[in-house]
């Protein structure tokens, strides 16, 4: 696919903020739908279309008509797809419940019950709009439609199963039955329980095979470390980033086998950055999913959240807004972001019922592979995470396996071989990169060998670099790169409470292999 011209040379647009480049893309857009309606209605071509072209470019809104001709069919031929939760702030009593339809419906909702062939009474659902704009001759305009219905109140440690429709159309209609799915709210306190995490997905068959992993697994929730879907396919953050809306409805057809009943708690990378949407380009991002509203704003850094699960607390970051490597983002929320974080940690580790905190975001804060380490991460959050001893952080952004040993003020406090243990408040943290969620992976620097189990090699230093302020390559030899493996893998973590409570870590492949595992303990 060509790169849309706008008008604006590359080196320009790569200096540009998000909300600098939205405004120039609502601007030139809105001017251009406006030259091209205007033409049309000169030469007699568009009719009953008045005030369409006021639309403001890449807006999330209530439609004013309907986009497709599918708009206007009954309701039965409207059928919902992409189905896909997500845990609310507490997961023992909240569940979101998320979906796609082909056009907008009327009176959207859900109905939930006991039994499948039980389903109880509707509750009501939102549904978002999303406009995309057609850009140039490369990309058609994109009209899509996401639902969304917040349960709570619900009873933890219970399997609900759930039917989603619309005026028209009814899940409970025996004729559906084997539309309805399920879900598990978290049990108030489990001895034990799974959760898994990786990132930079995308569409294709290393995604799909590892989704058919997760089906098998069924774990409480999967942790999802941004660079989700990749319709934004350079993920630079510029205005001439090559971008296709069609892709997320693949996404959603994608990975509706597992997430219909697993929640799916992501967060943004840099190729989830959308600049069409809104001025710091999550607009999509808030079309699409319903995630907790328990970060510092949920309007707008909808990927920063917190929930607590059994006794584990997790927090989701942005790491666009402290990255060095790609600083389009830079700065968005004024430091509100990190002075929340420091906050929500220090509000877990004084928990009695948090025994492990776990964080996860994008950008590397230790890694040798492509992308390397970004420097804006370390600056901004290592120090919180070394003052609330924070267990455990996983990353996505490089596509490989990556884990260090335990790492304390920078530099190795405890090795951790395949196979190991650590103890955050004694060792540091361990650091894992587990961008190999399903795009093509990448490989290591020269003369780093690939390490994982059944393959292991003793540490080596590895000569890699961290990104600056700058945007420079400040180059660096490193002894904490203890597991690598390049390949589609997941990560796969068992929460143990009791009076030893542990994490227990593995890594595996899209076949289900295991490549690494180790233990973070806390207790005696």
């Amino acid at each position: 696919m060509e790169t849309p011209d706008f008008g604006i040379p590359e080196r320009l647009a790569r200096r540009m903020s998000m909300a600098e480049q939205h405004e120039y893309l609502r601007t030139k857009l809105t001017r251009r739908r406006t030259l091209v309606t205007a033409g049309a209605v000169a030469s007699g071509l568009l009719t009953g279309c008045a005030g369409a072209q006021d639309r403001p470019a890449g807006t999330v809104a209530t439609p004013t008509r309907p986009a497709t001709t599918a708009a206007a069919a009954p309701g039965a031929a409207l059928v919902p797809f992409g189905r896909h939760l997500a845990l609310g702030a507490d997961p023992r009593t909240q569940m979101r419940i998320s979906w796609q339809v082909p056009a907008a419906v009327r009176k959207p909702y859900v109905r939930i019950g006991a039994r499948p062939d039980a389903l109880g009474p509707r509750i009501e659902a939102e549904l978002r709009h999303l406009h995309t704009p057609a850009m140039g001759d490369v990309r058609p305009e994109v009209e899509q439609y996401y639902v969304h219905a917040a349960l709570d109140d619900l009873l933890p440690g219970t399997t609900y199963y759930y039917g989603v429709g619309h005026e028209g159309l009814d899940p409970a209609d025996p004729r559906l039955r084997a539309a309805v799915a399920s879900f598990r709210t978290a049990p108030v306190r489990p001895r034990s329980f799974v959760f898994t995490a990786f990132g930079d997905q995308g569409v294709g068959e290393g995604a799909a095979a590892l989704d058919r992993q997760l089906v098998g697994v069924q774990p409480a929730f999967h942790l999802h470390a941004g660079d989700i879907c990749y319709a934004d396919a350079n993920g630079r953050g510029t205005v001439a980033d090559r971008y296709d809306a069609a892709f997320w409805d693949r996404f959603f057809q994608q990975n509706e086998p597992v997430a219909r009943s697993v929640p799916w708690m992501v967060t943004t990378g840099n190729h989830d950055m959308e600049a069409w949407y809104s001025p710091e380009g999550y607009g999509g991002q808030l079309a699409r999913f319903s995630l907790p509203d328990s970060g510092f704003d949920p309007r707008l850094a909808p990927g920063v959240y917190t929930f607590t699960y059994g006794n584990v607390g997790v927090v989701a970051l942005d790491a666009n807004e402290v990255s060095y490597e790609i600083p389009a983002n830079f700065g968005y929320s004024e430091g509100r972001q990190t002075a929340w974080l420091d906050r929500t940690l220090r509000r877990l580790r004084a928990s009695d019922e948090v025994d492990f905190v776990v964080v996860y975001f994008h950008h590397c804060a230790y890694s040798t592979s492509a992308h390397a380490s970004d420097g804006g991460v370390r600056a901004a959050w290592l120090p919180l995470f070394a003052r609330h001893r924070v267990d455990l952080v996983i990353n996505g952004h490089n596509h490989v396996y990556e884990r260090t040993d335990a790492i304390r003020d920078g530099e190795v406090g405890r090795r951790v071989p395949v196979g190991g243990s650590t103890h955050p408040e004694r060792d540091g943290t361990v650091y894992v990169t587990a961008g190999g969620g399903g795009r093509d992976p990448y490989g290591f620097p020269a003369g780093a060998q690939v390490s994982y189990e059944g393959h292991v090699h003793d540490a080596e230093s590895v000569e890699t670099f961290q990104w600056t302020r700058s945007r420079q390559r400040d180059p660096e030899t490193v002894e904490w790169s203890r597991v690598r493996y390049r390949g589609f893998s997941y990560l796969s973590v068992e929460a143990v409470s009791g009076p030893a409570p542990r994490l227990k870590v593995s890594a595996r492949t899209h076949t289900g292999e295991r490549i690494d595992h180790f233990e973070v303990r806390r207790g005696r």
